[in-house]
């Protein structure tokens, strides 16, 4: 049994492979709960000067600061309880959707989710395992292209998640075999990791 912290971030609704996937696996897993957030329908703030700061705390943040604190709090909760991070990462222009940087914006915070030491930077949030989904209308996996996942697996490595999966659907824009077969080969890949 384990909770699991869900994250959308297609900007196609209903329409979008990476959710679909993502909710296959849901189904798999042995979950006792469930937290899903849809960075798409419900976006993060974008991370500028004023959020920046608030992100520090201290007495005199404006309304704004504190909302974005106050925000930044709660994902890092979310985080927190959950033993399994389940990450939509559909590939943008060779990276990842704004929605997703914009939570990782949120949650990057020294002394609260990673901390600098004599030896470097040490992630906090440790003892998790998270799974990426990520859809491509090409195939980049492996390639020069492929700049998203080791961002991602930089990104979740420096807050402390070194636990990472990531489950590949690519070819969804060569054609409607390739984009079956591609579906196909995550959907097994998934159910495997869920067991």
């Amino acid at each position: 049994m384990s909770n699991v912290l869900v994250l959308k971030s297609s900007i196609l609704g209903d329409y979008s492979q990476s959710n679909a996937l993502i909710d296959h696996l849901v189904q798999s897993l042995n979950t006792t709960a469930v937290i899903e957030r849809d960075l798409a329908a419900q976006p993060i703030p974008v991370l500028d000067g004023d959020i920046a700061g608030g992100l520090r705390g201290g007495d005199n943040l404006n309304q704004k600061q504190q909302a974005a604190l106050a925000l930044s709090d709660q994902l890092i909760e979310e985080i927190k309880a959950s033993d399994t991070i389940v990450i939509g990462a559909p590939m943008y222009n060779f990276s990842i959707p704004t929605q997703l940087k914009n939570w990782f914006d949120l949650i990057a915070r020294a002394g609260v989710t990673f901390k600098y030491t004599d030896t470097g930077p040490v992630g906090l949030l440790t003892g998790k395992k998270v799974i990426v989904v990520t859809t491509r209308g090409g195939m980049h996996k492996g390639g020069d292209t492929d700049i998203m996942v080791p961002y991602l697996k930089t990104f979740l490595g420096f807050v402390g998640m070194s636990d990472v999966d990531v489950i590949y659907s690519e070819a969804l824009a060569m054609g409607d075999e390739m984009a079956a077969k591609g579906i196909a080969q995550a959907k097994h890949e998934l159910e495997s990791l869920a067991q």
